[in-house]
């Protein structure tokens, strides 16, 4: 469906100025706001859970030049995943000021001006800092720019689109990511790149997973991906099929990973694997349960413990790794 965009913001009449001009702490948090606290805090565990991995992998000891080498991923993505979320918040002001007023290009803490600037500058230090920290490193964060670009920027803009959409989040979060970055890491180790299956369940579990964020994120946005014919399979689907859908899914991913932990990981401490899956799917099923489908609120609070369970992961199953 050809999706009709008309750039007329309505910002509010008391616009701030530049960034540099202000004091930090009033551009400070609309910048907080604006790089998506749950997608850097998602990213952060990512960088730290997979370097735990290739430690592990190795049985290697942690030194400050592995140190440095962490630091130099983290800004990276950190930057690479300010590109991607700035640009769609770019694009998607329109659409935000109905889904999610309180986004700053949405209330008017920022301009499109500056927006445009703050993700230049992201985008282009990320790949900066990729390519001095390895190849690998800088394979995963081009990949992931090219298609965050992609999802957001007409004329190919993907996110119209629902298959493409899930496509695009899931293979960054998913693959690229996990699989980046532990071969970047094994490499600063000096090991050879072959991955064990300990990365290859991570990398599956977090397919899955993000499969289950992409498609239950549209859910609260019904109203304003309507108006500006924003196909998700929200719309197509109802809001309780896709609610129902996102829980399986991620029902799927627990109960995958206890039976590979029993049957597939012999490097993993089982019991910890087991006991703590297990208890996180109980969590997520009686959270379940109090959701409102028609309020809002409830699904945004909802989506926020998806996105907490996630961070979880990270610790978890490195924790497994290391506990062996």
């Amino acid at each position: 469906m050809k999706e009709t965009r008309q750039k007329t913001y309505s910002f509010p009449t008391t616009a701030v100025d530049s960034p540099s001009k202000q004091p930090a702490k009033h551009w400070f948090y609309p910048y907080w706001k604006f790089s998506r606290p749950h997608t850097v805090i998602g990213t952060t565990c990512s960088v730290i859970g997979l370097y735990l991995l290739a430690i592990a992998s190795v049985n290697h000891n942690i030194n400050l030049s592995l140190l440095w080498q962490l630091l130099g991923a983290w800004v990276a993505c950190l930057a690479g995943n300010i590109y991607i979320v700035g640009l769609n918040q770019i694009e998607d002001i329109e659409i935000d000021q109905i889904n999610k007023p309180h986004l700053p290009l949405a209330a008017g803490e920022f301009t499109p001006k500056q927006a445009k600037l703050i993700i230049t500058i992201s985008g282009i230090s990320a790949l900066l800092i990729a390519g001095l920290m390895g190849p690998f490193l800088l394979g995963m964060v081009g990949i992931s720019l090219a298609i965050g670009t992609a999802y957001s920027l007409p004329p190919i803009r993907l996110k119209r689109f629902p298959f493409w959409a899930a496509i695009c989040i899931f293979t960054v979060r998913g693959a690229i990511v996990n699989l980046g970055l532990f071969l970047h890491f094994r490499w600063v180790l000096g090991a050879n790149q072959l991955i064990p299956p300990e990365v290859w369940a991570l990398t599956l579990f977090i397919l899955v997973f993000t499969i289950a964020i992409a498609i239950f994120k549209d859910i609260p946005d019904l109203e304003g991906d309507k108006q500006y014919n924003i196909t998700t399979f929200t719309i197509q689907l109802g809001q309780k099929t896709v609610f129902n859908l996102s829980l399986w899914l991620l029902t799927t991913c627990y109960l995958g990973m206890v039976i590979a932990g029993i049957f597939w990981l012999p490097s993993v401490n089982t019991i910890f694997l087991v006991i703590t899956h297990l208890f996180a799917l109980g969590i997520l099923w009686w959270q379940s349960q109090q959701v409102d489908l028609q309020d809002k609120i409830f699904l945004a609070k909802f989506y926020q413990f998806i996105w907490k369970l996630f961070f979880l992961e990270y610790l978890l199953f490195p924790l497994a790794c290391l506990t062996k």
